[in-house]
């Protein structure tokens, strides 16, 4: 797992911004997997989500109001 999260392809998130502020990384990784990390700690730890994690993760924010 390690080896492929260092060989990942991150993206920062569209919503950082140029500020250097709170930002989040995302990853594709195998079996559908997502990772996701802070984008000023890369060598720190990551999150690993399956695809159905994922899903519900991401329809929650878009659906919430309060996020």
């Amino acid at each position: 797992m390690d080896q492929e999260l260092s060989e990942a392809v991150w993206v920062k998130s569209s919503f950082s911004g140029g500020n250097g502020g709170n930002c989040v990384e995302v990853a594709k990784l195998s079996g559908g997997r997502v990772g996701v990390r802070d984008s000023k700690d890369r060598s720190g730890p990551a999150l690993v989500f399956t695809p159905a994690e994922w899903a519900a993760f991401t329809r929650w924010v878009l659906t919430d109001d309060t996020v």
